[in-house]
């Protein structure tokens, strides 16, 4: 009888040992499961916030006016162009100056501030798109390093405005452009600059953006937001 208890015993402890045993691996593997899926949580926060830095600023969240039509006492009016074909090496004869519509090449200019000329034929196909021009011909340092303070300030500039040097401006002169409209005036004048980028950015005047339903920016991967 005794020997049957103490075997009884020494089976309930072997049982006793192998639940504590199996408990224990049991809160290993939970940990262990834990540890990682915390790990990839991590991983994937730390991936994600590269995939942002990388993103061009305000990538996903430009903005653009749409206007579809010319906004009285912003810039005037100019006459259409009666085709807009791609004619690539062909200099086009504009009927203004700067252009504001017409045949162009099939390239667009980047966005920009650009201290050096950009031909004509690139800049309308800009246009096309929706995009604002504004020429400039500053004699003086100090005036174009004013300018491009003013330019920096718009929102959403590198997105929808390009800036070029135009030799055919008269001097100290400064041209705000899209589709059929032109604002040509001396001097910089920043609230003029900014209340006509602000209106005509990402505009609908064109044929091509009118049935788009929205302009193309620069960084044309990125969504437009009304």
């Amino acid at each position: 009888m005794a020997a049957r208890n103490r075997t009884g015993q020494a089976e309930r402890r072997a049982a006793q040992r192998e639940q504590r045993r199996e408990r224990a691996e049991a809160r290993k593997r939970r940990r262990r499961i834990l540890y990682m899926a915390v790990s990839g949580f991590v991983a994937l926060l730390v991936i994600a916030s590269f995939v942002v830095a990388g993103l061009p600023q305000g990538a996903a969240t430009i903005s653009a006016s749409k206007a579809p039509a010319y906004v009285e006492g912003v810039g005037t009016q100019q006459t259409i162009m009666p085709s807009a074909l791609h004619t690539d090496g062909v200099t086009v004869a504009y009927n203004t100056t700067p252009p504001t519509s017409g045949n162009h090449w099939g390239r667009t200019a980047s966005c920009g501030f650009y201290e050096e000329g950009i031909t004509d034929e690139i800049i309308v196909h800009n246009m096309e798109h929706g995009q604002v021009i504004l020429s400039y011909n500053l004699t003086e340092a100090a005036d174009v390093e004013r300018l491009r303070q003013v330019v920096n300030s718009l929102r959403d500039q590198q997105h929808w405005l390009v800036t070029r040097f135009y030799p055919e401006l008269e001097p100290g002169e400064v041209a705000l452009t899209v589709w059929g409209i032109l604002d040509r005036f001396t001097g910089i004048d920043e609230d003029r600059i900014k209340k006509f980028f602000d209106t005509y950015k990402g505009n609908l005047l064109s044929p091509e953006t009118q049935g788009l339903g929205q302009g193309i920016p620069c960084t044309s991967s990125a969504q437009v937001l009304p």
